[in-house]
């Protein structure tokens, strides 16, 4: 609790002065590896719509179109750029190419679910795009993947802690 509280003190001068611009940035970062607090983003952003200070609706449009384009660009490049990389640099991390053409194989297979499943996982989240685009995911794939999680993830972190918020502050004013 501490944490998100430090975080919260951190995000929310911005979010004040820059509103929904301010959120569509920070997530763009953040979800082609900048190392940015999602989730407690979504969750200051949610608090401060539920005190009045912010627009929710704005806010939220932003997460998803920032998580949207985000990954889209780690996207571009992975497809560009991360394949060759990995090759060239894959054996300081033990990936060898048999290695690679089994992950890529597990991404034709699951991909979607991959790309979906791992919005929802820090360090994944962060990287979804780069690694879709080096395992030469279909764009389509990717994209619908891709715009399906980031709905879903925007919806549970930032409109869920919105009505927790509604929740939580009428059970203490009873």
């Amino acid at each position: 609790m501490h944490m998100l509280h430090d975080a919260m003190a951190v995000i929310e001068p911005y979010i004040a002065t820059y509103g929904a611009f301010a959120v569509f940035v920070i997530i763009y970062f953040e979800a082609f590896g900048a190392p940015l607090p999602g989730e407690s983003l979504l969750v200051a952003v949610s608090a401060m719509a539920a005190r009045g200070d912010i627009n929710l609706t704005y806010a939220l449009v932003a997460a998803f179109c920032g998580a949207v384009l985000g990954d889209s660009t780690g996207y571009a490049i992975g497809h560009y750029g991360g394949r060759p990389l990995l090759l060239r640099y894959g054996q300081y991390i033990k990936l060898t190419p048999e290695r690679l053409a089994k992950i890529e194989g597990i991404f034709r297979r699951r991909g979607m679910w991959i790309v979906i499943g791992a919005r929802f996982l820090a360090f994944l989240r962060q990287f979804n795009g780069l690694i879709a685009g080096s395992m030469a995911m279909p764009w389509p794939r990717f994209f619908m993947a891709n715009a399906i999680g980031a709905a879903a993830w925007v919806l549970v972190w930032g409109l869920g802690a919105y009505w927790a918020t509604d929740t939580v502050e009428a059970f203490f004013k009873r």
